[in-house]
């Protein structure tokens, strides 16, 4: 497909294959926000090349930058949907959305974590993918390999064939829920047209097995996941997240999360949820609490539902809660600076 400022394709579609996307797209009388749909893509895109250009994929400067830029309000944190997916288009063109594996995301982590890896043109196309009832807009990107190994959400590389992906990108997908106008998956591609915005070169790394390390002088990595972006360093909640959030991750450790919500998804599961850094798991936190209480974690090798032991259940609500209530109150606390 050749690349253009806008192409809009297609008529009206039904609802995507997700849950919530199916629940909020039923009723065939609602309208196809085609239209709206093309001009957000636009918007996106030219925002995106304007906060992260194509760069050295070293540049740590420019890596910042598009960085703090995502984490704020922005065009595309508007246009993400309350919960979204993100994960590799599948090697195989013919497989379905609904059989790729596929990471679940709350917009900030996706916006600052994910997105701010990737260099972007500017370059992008709309198109309405019949099979999938969804729009589609590819922009054409290029991923930052070559940055310090803390500056990433987690080693990519403890999978080789995902790591090389992640380097010879060339797109980023944004699958559009064509009733609401927001995204709703997002995937990354080396099969896109044309190149990718930076030229690089592979980067080789192997995994030791740690999915948080101390660097040389002492301080815990990857830097990028300790509430860094996510909150400002003036946040007066800071300090009592951190400590709250050491807390949650030794009663996630008891009640055995982290035989699932890694990022090897060790079940595996379909659609993945992260706990195992303090950024993913405020992103994730509501959910958490939510399949505590109603008994729905954690699952046996089967991928059955075990009620946690009432002990361990307890100990878990009770930390899970006091993390979220700070989670909650540094949010509030950003959104009050900003008004």
């Amino acid at each position: 497909m050749r690349w253009a400022a806008v192409k809009l394709l297609a008529s009206c579609g039904a609802a995507a294959f997700l849950a919530a996307v199916a629940a909020a797209s039923v009723d065939d009388d609602l309208p196809d926000l085609g239209e709206e749909i093309e001009s957000m893509a636009s918007e996106v895109a030219l925002e995106l090349q304007r906060v992260c250009p194509p760069a050295s994929p070293a540049d740590q400067a420019a890596f910042d930058r598009c960085r703090r830029s995502l984490f704020g309000d922005s065009a595309l944190r508007r246009s993400l949907a309350p919960r979204l997916l993100w994960g590799r288009r599948n090697q195989d063109p013919a497989a379905a959305l609904k059989d790729t594996n596929l990471t679940q995301f709350a917009p900030d982590v996706l916006a600052g974590l994910y997105f701010s890896l990737f260099m972007f043109s500017g370059e992008h196309s709309v198109e309405y993918v019949e099979r999938e009832r969804m729009y589609l807009i590819r922009l054409r990107a290029g991923f930052r390999n070559r940055l310090p190994p803390g500056q990433f959400p987690y080693p990519f590389w403890h999978d080789e064939a995902k790591w090389g992906v992640y380097q010879a990108a060339n797109s980023v997908l944004l699958w559009v829920e064509p009733k609401t106008a927001r995204i709703v998956i997002a995937q990354f591609t080396e099969r896109g047209a044309g190149g990718a915005v930076a030229s690089t070169q592979a980067v080789g790394r192997k995994f030791d097995g740690k999915w948080m390390w101390m660097d040389g002088e002492g301080r815990i990595q990857p830097q990028v996941t300790l509430f860094d972006g996510l909150f400002r360093r003036d946040n007066p909640y800071l300090p009592k997240l951190d400590l709250a959030y050491r807390t949650l991750a030794l009663r996630m450790r008891d009640a055995q999360c982290e035989s699932c919500h890694m990022p090897n998804n060790p079940l595996p599961m379909r659609r993945l949820v992260l706990m195992h850094t303090p950024a993913h798991a405020a992103g994730e936190i509501a959910r958490l609490m939510k399949a505590v209480r109603e008994d729905r974690m954690p699952l046996d090798e089967a991928g059955i539902e075990q009620p946690l032991e009432g002990a361990l259940k307890r100990a878990l609500l009770e930390s899970g809660g006091a993390f979220e209530a700070l989670v909650k109150a540094a949010k509030e606390w950003e959104a009050s600076q900003r008004d």
